[in-house]
């Protein structure tokens, strides 16, 4: 039986932000479409903004799933685990949206972040959690954290930033049910999620 919080208190909190790893599950309204869950990762990317909202920052990937269902439904459940220590299974249901670079509060949002790259960031994931539930984890197994994998970050810096703009454009453009994900920047001169120059 989960435990019921009516916030994301201190305790929680440091939980959340201690954990190297946490899960995105979302998912369309059609019947037929895929539910998609995504894990992330990478350490100065998730912020607890408070009591009812966190969010985490989002870099230039193969998909664009948790956008596009954002975009269409914005329910979203965000899940941690207790991968040492004492068991636990933090989950938060709630609203999100995600924030471009180019959008009025993106930079307000991108300082909760300690990352330094801006290099391919995406958008920042904001979500609005309506229940904060946590549960047993008994079945969650021991594993130790040997650090953080740098493949991203190397990635991208080896790359400009018209080839996020075309990333985007081509392969990001939609999700794998049709459904609209990254959008066209609506003010190109305001730069775009591969360009370092959104950030003052």
């Amino acid at each position: 039986m989960a435990n019921i919080h009516d916030t994301i208190g201190p305790r929680l909190a440091r939980f959340l932000l201690d954990q190297p790893v946490f899960f995105v599950g979302t998912a369309p309204l059609g019947a037929e479409g895929h539910v998609n869950v995504s894990p992330k990762g990478m350490d100065g990317t998730f912020a607890v903004l408070g009591e009812h909202r966190v969010a985490y920052l989002d870099y230039t990937g193969s998909g664009t799933e948790t956008i596009a269902h954002l975009r269409e439904n914005g329910r979203i459940v965000l899940m941690f685990c207790a991968f040492d220590g004492p068991p636990n299974i933090v989950r938060l249901h709630g609203r999100g949206r995600a924030v471009l670079p180019a959008e009025a509060g993106f930079e307000e949002l991108r300082s909760h972040f300690p990352k330094e790259r801006t290099l391919g960031q995406r958008a920042i994931i904001v979500v609005d959690v309506h229940r904060v539930s946590d549960s047993c984890g008994f079945s969650v197994p021991l594993m130790d954290v040997r650090g953080d994998r740098d493949l991203l970050d190397r990635y991208h810096e080896r790359r400009d930033p018209a080839y996020f703009t075309d990333y985007w454009r081509t392969r990001n453009a939609t999700s794998i049910d049709g459904l609209s994900g990254v959008p066209e920047p609506s003010d190109p001169a305001a730069g775009t999620p591969g360009d370092a120059r959104t950030r003052t």
